[in-house]
């Protein structure tokens, strides 16, 4: 036993300086073998396994060790890419997916630092259930594609309630498993702002960013706040997506706001308004309004929020910018979360729209100030099946969706299959949880939506 976790180690430990090996593989290796999961690994001689004197031989020093290089690999078919995300248009088997499940929920987004901690409330709010029969192809959705999590939520009461089977992706996938938002936050990004503006922290949605120095001689510092809500802002020649177009190999995610402004959008012009979903604006959202409040009210706001209103079940954070630092802690919209909080928040906004209260207000405002989406990314749909048919875009919200254009539906969309569609006006709720987005989002997510409305 000792021989076995010594060459795992030393696996970890020689990878780090390899070429040949996935960044995170080896530590993959050491939680199967943590983690009772032994039988998918087996003893390999590093110096036998590759060419004598090729790179990775000599990476691994076998010219100095005649016994050899023994380390412990997994057995699993994986197939590895170059990125620390499953690409969008691939097709991806069970064990491939099971080892990026593994790098989400410990590499990718636990090893950012966090920004606040949300607590759990002390009476967190407690769901009714009132199961239907199961629904075999939704069954056999859960069985064979990337599906973690599937809830359905009408009349007050959670009506289909699915989780990854135990014994799919090694059984990562639980109840209390906090997995990120990807951009869900950014809607989740806009309730926030909607609370700061009812209680006055923030005038409206037509103020100007013109009072925050970190915007100054760049294309947002005279920007409204709907505009960026709406992705509206005038940035099309600057971001796209999740990217910069002078600096492609660089996300919006990494860089603070702060260096972003001063360096990459330093001198940046404001074009003409059109639609242009990017991942910067609900990050100069957020960190806008921690600008004009401060961190111990943006925390306190989070959780009178999350942990008194949504009432959530377990703690719960955002990420911060990867180079964040003490004195530059600049958030993301990315949210670590539970599947059944992920809901609660989702019911929350449902429950402020039917009382009209004055969040739902917030929200019934930025529904009426909706845009078009520009052509070319509505044709985008085929790419992204979770935006079938989205005509409009409605403060952070995906709306105007195929044969219900004229109804109040706001969809949440994040990468990987995450999916949340809110029918105000029959008061449904579809959460969707996933690693990958493999399954048949048109039938299992928009159809059970749509249905309402016959």
């Amino acid at each position: 036993m000792k021989k076995f976790f010594i060459s795992l180690l030393i696996t970890v430990f020689f990878s780090q300086n390899s070429y040949s090996r996935p960044q995170h593989e080896p530590s993959f290796n050491l939680w199967l073998a943590e983690n009772g999961f032994k039988q998918y690994l087996q003893e390999v001689d590093l110096c036998k396994k590759y060419p004598k004197k090729s790179k990775e031989w000599w990476n691994y020093e076998c010219e100095v060790r005649p016994g050899g290089r023994l380390v412990f690999e997994n057995t699993l078919k994986i197939k590895f890419y170059d990125r620390a995300e499953l690409p969008e248009k691939t097709t991806n088997n069970d064990d491939t997916l099971t080892y990026y499940l593994w790098v989400y929920l410990n590499k990718n987004w636990a090893r950012h630092e966090q920004y606040s901690d949300i607590k759990a409330s002390k009476s967190p709010y407690k769901f009714n259930f009132d199961l239907r029969e199961e629904d075999p192809y939704l069954k056999e959705q859960m069985q064979k594609t990337a599906l973690l999590s599937y809830l359905l939520y009408e009349n007050g009461k959670i009506v289909i309630d699915e989780i990854t089977p135990k014994e799919k992706f090694l059984g990562m996938f639980k109840n209390d498993t906090k997995y990120h938002s990807q951009s869900n936050g950014k809607s989740i990004a806009a309730y926030i702002m909607g609370h700061a503006i009812c209680k006055q922290y923030i005038d409206n949605v037509d103020v100007q960013l013109n009072d925050w120095p970190v915007l100054k001689d760049t294309l947002y510092y005279d920007a409204k706040l709907i505009d960026l809500l709406n992705m509206n802002a005038g940035d099309q020649l600057y971001v796209k997506s999740n990217t910069f177009l002078k600096k492609k190999n660089v996300s919006p995610a990494y860089p603070t706001i702060k260096t972003t402004m001063s360096t990459i959008l330093n001198g940046s012009k404001k074009s003409k308004n059109q639609f242009n979903y990017n991942s910067l604006p609900p990050h100069v959202v957020l960190n806008y309004l921690i600008f004009k409040i401060g961190d111990e009210k943006f925390e306190q706001l989070l959780n009178e929020i999350f942990t008194n209103k949504v009432r959530m079940e377990h703690n719960s954070s955002f990420a911060l910018h990867e180079s964040a630092t003490y004195q530059d802690k600049s958030i993301t919209n990315t949210m670590l979360a539970t599947r059944y909080d992920y809901l609660r928040i989702a019911k929350a906004m449902l429950d402020d729209w039917k009382n009209d209260t004055c969040e739902g207000k917030f929200l019934k405002d930025i529904y009426d100030r909706r845009i078009k989406k520009t052509t070319q990314y509505v044709s985008d749909r085929n790419k992204h099946p979770s935006l079938y048919g989205t005509t409009e875009y409605a403060g952070f919200f995906h709306t105007g969706y195929v044969g219900i254009k004229d109804k109040p539906v706001l969809g949440m969309d994040g990468y990987g299959g995450q999916s949340i569609l809110i029918d105000f006006e029959n008061e449904r709720i579809v959460s969707v949880m996933a690693i990958h987005q493999n399954y048949n989002w048109k039938k299992i997510v928009f159809e059970k939506i749509k249905e309402g409305f016959n």
